[in-house]
């Protein structure tokens, strides 16, 4: 009988203790953009509270339809305000937990053209093969260049060369592999140390009065509105460690 109830006795002595934390894992939908960012916060939430956060990337409109389908996410950061502000709307967020949490600096990049101070004779000129852009239908960095490309007066001339990519990512995949000699990128993929681009060819800076602020908003989505590492990791996010991440790959925090 004594060695029946000691594995018992044992697990129950286990569960009552203090000492022993169970780990949780997350999952968050997170706008392409973000993706080298969230990465290194996540890494280090995870060292810092042994819970993980698993990411799924993509275009924000794509990742806003599929939580709408029913899709497992226990947050979700966009690369714009309207689609959390809409699940806001439609109940299907924690009361209370929608934020920006930072603000997205759009850039034309090229690894060969002279785009720093001669954006608008490249782009007048119309000389290359392709124009890298995100979707403006569905990322916001391409509505963002789609506007900013009509503010200089050249959208008519360059549109026909213009290729979208799914997401910012895929844009910039696109300068990346030679597919398009330049492109509106997100600043955050070329101030990176880690990417391909750092260091190499030019980029211009759009004044902010070009283009509509990229702010981006995050929710912690119904799923998760009773589960607290939901809501430790956007507070670690929001920390003065978080917010050193997000700055140093490019982004502002308004």
């Amino acid at each position: 009988m004594k060695k029946l109830l000691a594995p018992v006795l044992a697990a129950v002595v286990a569960l009552a203790s203090p000492a022993i934390v169970l780990a949780d894992t997350l999952n968050a939908a997170v706008a392409a953009n973000f993706t080298k960012t969230i990465e290194e916060i996540g890494a280090a939430f995870k060292e810092k509270t042994g819970h993980e956060v698993k990411f799924s990337f993509g275009p924000t409109g794509k990742l806003y339809a599929q939580i709408k389908n029913g899709a497992p996410f226990d947050l979700f950061f966009a690369a714009d305000t309207d689609k959390p502000e809409m699940l806001v709307k439609e109940g299907l967020v924690k009361e209370g937990s929608y934020f920006v949490y930072a603000q997205g600096v759009l850039a034309l990049y090229s690894p060969s053209l002279p785009v720093k101070e001669g954006y608008k004779d490249v782009l007048g000129k119309a000389e290359f093969a392709h124009l890298s852009i995100a979707n403006p239908k569905t990322a916001p960095y391409g509505a963002a260049a789609e506007e900013v490309l009509k503010k200089l007066g050249v959208y008519d001339t360059v549109k026909p060369k213009i290729v979208n990519g799914e997401s910012i990512a895929h844009a910039f995949q696109y300068v990346q592999t030679g597919n398009a000699p330049l492109g509106f990128v997100a600043l955050s993929q070329i101030v990176d140390p880690q990417s391909p681009a750092y260091g190499k060819g030019e980029y211009w800076l759009p004044g902010q009065d070009m283009y509509a602020p990229i702010n981006q908003g995050a929710v912690i989505l119904k799923r998760a509105e009773n589960n607290p590492v939901a809501q430790q990791f956007i507070d670690y996010l929001r920390s003065d460690e978080g917010r050193k991440v997000i700055e140093r790959y490019g982004y502002s925090i308004p």
